[in-house]
């Protein structure tokens, strides 16, 4: 169990700071942060972490408790919250959620809220839609900037994370270094 993982069970009560459960919690990063630290992350089950990930997947009974999470005094919860009442258009409420300009901006950072053609989508170079945590393969070889090795044709990125104002890049690990890649140059693996 890491720090932020204890810290937020203390933080939480060992429940996912959503729904109230107790099974089978994960520590999810509120995306575009990327630290895993109390203030960037929640406690979650991992059925309703695998939902905020996959929307296509989201199903709205499972999210009962934005009712209450929507109050937390805990900034991520919150972000969290107002992210899923938007993808879920409880605009009732959301129009009773009060977030600083600050908050607000982090939690439109990853455009849940937004009209489909305000959204920022990530396609690899046959179209097919990206996510985090998605696997790629690169499809040519690709010089690093900055580092002193160039990222072999074929090699696999795995768990990739979506850069996420900017559609047409990706960041990964190539050879144990995090590198930013272009997503015309990767391709989505099943």
């Amino acid at each position: 169990m890491t720090i932020t993982e204890k810290r937020l069970r203390d933080r939480s009560g060992s429940l996912c700071e959503i729904s109230g459960s107790d099974e089978n919690l994960v520590v999810y990063t509120v995306a575009p942060k990327t630290e895993e630290s109390v203030e960037n992350c929640i406690l979650i089950t991992e059925k309703l972490k695998n939902q905020i990930e996959n929307p296509e997947t989201t199903h709205p009974e499972d999210w009962r408790g934005l009712n209450e999470s929507m109050w937390s005094e805990h900034l991520p919860v919150q972000i969290v919250s107002w992210r899923m009442l938007a993808r879920l258009k409880n605009h009732d409420l959301l129009e009773m959620m009060y977030l600083e300009e600050d908050a607000l901006e982090w939690a439109k950072a990853t455009g849940e809220g937004d009209d489909e053609e305000g959204k920022i989508i990530h396609k690899d170079s046959n179209g097919n839609i990206l996510k985090d945590g998605d696997s790629v393969v690169l499809i040519k070889d690709l010089d690093v900037k900055g580092a002193n090795f160039t990222a072999k044709r074929g090699a696999a990125v795995h768990n990739i994370k979506l850069v996420w104002d900017d559609a047409n890049l990706i960041e990964g690990r190539v050879e144990n270094q995090s590198i930013y890649i272009l997503t015309q140059y990767v391709k989505k693996t099943k």
